[in-house]
């Protein structure tokens, strides 16, 4: 049997591990399915459908699977899965999906989210990722392995932050981050390389040479990359990024770095998953509005 606080509320139709644990005033919806190893510390609300899986850790006040704060959304079932060995500190809310984004929220393995961080409808966090105090994610974002986001940042809809990806505390972001970057200002800009935190993983010295150079070769004199902004000239980050291909063209984290910055630069408002979102935003909107 798992152990369950006197004090807590587990619903009948929530499925939980045997080994599982819930603390004091813990609460338990129906279609909640919580996996072995998995500790609620105390304080903590989760509500279905959601499915969280092993060896996670969540602790006070944090609320996992609520409503999006979305007004499209009318009541359709969706859901929020998390996966295993994932730190959730105090006071995270994380929310279901939505029927227009895909239904899904979802979370991958071995994360840490910390105080007060809010992950809203739709998005998707890769694993290994670190995400500090009071973080802020609007709803379809799409956070990749192994990037790291200081504390207050907070994002717009849509963006893609990709891997090992650094943004810089209270940055604001509005535009996809490239991988092996490191990003900060408001509006968020790349400053530069990632490079300790490639050292940290212990990137081979080649592939830092090589990332060094595509680094310089598309970001000198052209402005933040995204290829949406005033001090870039035309052609320019398209001709350097064919350069680099043809520099490095086995190089497969070379390779994400110019195929991200291209799928920016081909995106709608320097972010991509705007291309796929599967409504109008203007859509009934008073023509006084949508001008």
């Amino acid at each position: 049997m798992p152990k369950v606080h006197p004090t807590a509320v587990v619903d009948p139709k929530a499925e939980v591990a045997e080994d599982a644990i819930i603390g004091p005033l813990c609460h338990v919806g129906a279609g909640v399915k919580i996996g072995s190893g998995t500790k609620l510390v105390s304080h903590v609300t989760v509500l279905g459908p959601t499915t969280i899986g092993e060896g996670n850790t969540i602790w006070p006040q944090a609320v996992l699977g609520a409503d999006p704060q979305d007004l499209k959304f009318h009541g359709e079932r969706t859901e929020l899965i998390i996966g295993n060995h994932n730190d959730i500190r105090e006071l995270v809310t994380i929310h279901r999906g939505t029927g227009n984004g895909g239904g899904v929220t979802k979370v991958g393995n071995d994360n840490l989210i910390m105080v007060a961080c809010h992950v809203a409808h739709d998005c998707i966090i890769g694993s290994h990722v670190v995400i500090a105090n009071n973080v802020g994610f609007a709803g379809h974002i799409h956070v990749k392995d192994h990037a790291a986001i200081g504390g207050y940042a907070a994002f717009h809809h849509f963006v893609t932050v990709n891997e090992y990806a650094y943004i810089g505390g209270m940055s604001r972001i509005v535009h996809d981050v490239p991988p092996f970057v490191l990003v900060e200002g408001s509006p968020g800009r790349v400053r530069g390389l990632n490079t300790k935190g490639l050292a940290r993983h212990r990137f081979p010295d080649e592939q830092l040479r090589n990332l060094k150079d595509a680094y310089r070769t598309l970001y000198r004199g052209n402005g933040n990359g995204t290829g949406h902004t005033d001090d870039e000239r035309p052609g320019n980050m398209a001709e350097n990024l064919d350069k680099v291909d043809a520099a490095y063209p086995g190089d497969e984290c070379v390779q994400l770095l110019t195929g991200a910055v291209r799928r920016t630069m081909n995106s709608v408002h320097g972010r991509y998953l705007e291309t796929l979102r599967q409504d109008d935003p203007w859509k009934n909107k008073p023509k006084a509005m949508a001008d």
